[in-house]
């Protein structure tokens, strides 16, 4: 019988487990997930299997993930040997934690190496991060001796990967008969860097090969995080609990996918690609942020308002993106400025943000933060919004704000074309 190939899956969390190790183990991998949590990692290895529950507003259907196996992250040898040993690997760890693993990586890849495997190993970055190659590479090689580096860029490839599969947090009642179950959407395509691997392409229908990738990135973060983000920014100011609830009131909605397009038409300019996909990809999107039966909550898409109101993440960088090609983003302002009344107990992100409002004001904030200034249009705007919104006013009444901007522009615009 033939050895099974060994796919490592450093962090076994919702995307670790409900996306990654899914497409793996679909196509005949052996799947060993490494993560740090007791209880993960004892019933993978008592149960060498788990479900994954596809979940649809008609209904649901499960299938079973096997063969996998787990090893304990806190357990150095045995992170190594199944690094030394892989055929393939991948990480969804949560970008704040790649620098923690940097180092377990770097033994694992000398260890491999020493034992005269000289055969590449891949490495899928499924994390939110633009440009995560860069950092991980930059991570790793400071972990490793300055001889092993010539090694490191030829036999490993670090293949950035974009995740459009949406996979919320479990409630306890969706895993109090098998803690393993994750629920995902039924969307699985993987946009994967074509021209970061060093061995070849995994032969999966699911994956993606793209060149030039920055394209898939863009689009994953200024048009479906983005998008996200902005969903539960506005509904958490409207008073829903869930994400399906806000993106299917009308004025949202209106917002949302008003952003939406504009960052798409910029997307479409700044790679020269056709329009209509992209729009007909807002659609899909709007469609599946409405599926109640995935469960999403306003607080976990909104969570962490701190880093992604930073300058290059979804909603700054897509705004940046649409003042690039000769727009001006109206919509996505009122965004922004529902970000920063995002402010539940339990984010502490959300606390320190308001402490920074308090103390300082808001046009301080804008410039410290996310380097928008309060006297350039981008934050002329976002202050007026939030003002109006910080008033209680209701969305509604934004979108004479949002029209006067997109009158703004055409103004701006034919000026400009006749000097």
């Amino acid at each position: 019988m033939r050895e099974l190939k060994k796919f490592v899956q450093y962090g076994a969390g919702n995307i670790g487990r409900g996306f990654i190790g899914q497409l793996f183990s679909e196509a005949g991998y052996e799947v060993i997930f490494i993560d740090v949590d007791p209880v993960v990692v004892e019933a993978l290895n008592r149960e060498h299997r788990y479900p994954v529950r596809i979940v649809a507003r008609e209904g649901y259907t499960e299938t079973w993930m096997e063969p996998v196996s787990a090893v304990d992250g806190r357990n150095l040898e045995a992170v190594i040997t199944a690094i030394a040993t892989a055929d393939m690997m991948a990480t969804a760890v949560g970008a704040n934690i790649l620098p923690r693993i940097a180092g377990p990586l770097a033994k694992g890849l000398q260890h491999r190496w020493e034992d005269g495997v000289t055969r590449p190993l891949d490495i899928l970055i499924c994390e939110n991060l633009m440009d995560a190659n860069h950092y991980l590479a930059e991570l790793v090689r400071h972990e490793l001796p300055e001889e092993l580096h010539g090694m490191f860029s030829e036999r490993v490839g670090l293949v950035e990967a974009s995740i459009g599969r949406m996979v919320p947090v479990m409630t306890p009642e969706q895993k109090a008969d098998n803690p393993l179950r994750v629920c995902v959407e039924a969307y699985k395509t993987l946009p994967v860097d074509k021209d970061a691997f060093r061995g070849p392409v995994p032969p999966l229908a699911t994956i993606e090969p793209s060149s030039p990738f920055r394209f898939h990135l863009e689009r994953k973060l200024y048009l479906h995080n983005m998008g996200h983000a902005m969903t539960a920014y506005l509904g958490y100011l409207k008073g829903c609990t869930f994400l399906y609830e806000a993106i299917c009131m009308a004025d949202i909605r209106l917002f949302v996918q008003s952003a939406m397009t504009d960052a798409a038409r910029s997307l479409a300019m700044r790679h020269e690609k056709p329009l209509e996909p992209l729009l007909a990809h807002v659609e899909d999107l709007l469609y599946r942020f409405g599926n109640p039966a995935l469960g999403d909550t306003v607080f976990r898409v909104g969570r962490d308002p701190v880093r992604k109101l930073a300058a290059e993440d979804r909603l700054e960088g897509a705004a940046r993106l649409c003042i690039s090609q000769g727009s001006f983003p109206s919509w996505l302002c009122v965004g922004i400025a529902a970000a920063f009344l995002f402010n539940p107990e339990e984010d502490a992100s959300a606390m320190d943000l308001q402490r920074e409002l308090s103390q300082q004001g808001l046009e301080a904030v804008l410039q410290n933060r996310c380097g928008i200034g309060p006297e350039e249009p981008l934050g002329c705007s976002v202050v007026e919004c939030f003002n109006l919104l910080k008033k209680g006013s209701l969305l509604e009444s934004m979108i004479g704000l949002a029209e006067q901007g997109k009158q703004m522009q055409i103004t701006s615009t034919t000026r400009g074309e006749h000097g």
